[in-house]
């Protein structure tokens, strides 16, 4: 187990293991139900029954702060959709950035594209969720949310794909 602390159930970050032997290889009894809009299986009851696949028996869920935190595979994601528009999301560009005209604007996109000057300063989760750029002399900010699949709240755990549409706002730094 090394370092790894006990958490209370559904922190996040935290993980399921067996009390037994430790493994993360863990199932729980679970309803879930079709969603035709959505073409997918959505959890919709959890029961109460643990099982572990490597002592394969009954047992009961210690948890634990995952060894590879969320924020990385948020990371992961964020990069993807913001270099190369690959995973759910939007892109929306505010009416001052839409003032400064067509070119402005493609040179921002691509400013926004290749950037990569994160750090402790401006990236302290390590989610690659904000970042600044200069363009002909205006700084320009942009920052990714994200939401869930309606768009009406924040997504539940931006590290999954299939609960999350990201959002990525470009806008001049005197808009913000």
């Amino acid at each position: 187990m090394g370092t790894l602390q006990e958490d209370v159930a559904g922190d996040v970050g935290s993980v399921p293991h067996c009390r037994t032997c430790g493994s993360t290889r863990v199932t729980k009894d679970a309803w879930a139900g079709w969603n035709s809009e959505a073409g997918l299986w959505e959890l919709e009851t959890v029961l109460d029954q643990e099982f572990c696949h490597q002592c394969e028996a009954d047992t009961t869920f210690v948890w634990r702060r995952a060894e590879t935190v969320p924020s990385q595979k948020v990371q992961e994601l964020n990069d993807r959709f913001r270099t190369s528009g690959q995973g759910k999301g939007s892109v929306m560009i505010t009416s001052g950035l839409q003032e400064k005209g067509g070119a402005f604007i493609v040179a921002a996109v691509n400013a926004v594209r290749t950037f990569d000057d994160f750090s402790e300063g401006n990236d302290p989760w390590g989610e690659h969720d904000f970042g600044a750029v200069e363009i002909e002399g205006e700084k320009v900010f942009w920052k990714i949310d994200c939401y869930d699949p309606t768009l009406t709240m924040g997504s539940e755990n931006p590290a999954n794909e299939a609960v999350t549409h990201r959002v990525l706002t470009i806008m001049l730094a005197s808009e913000y």
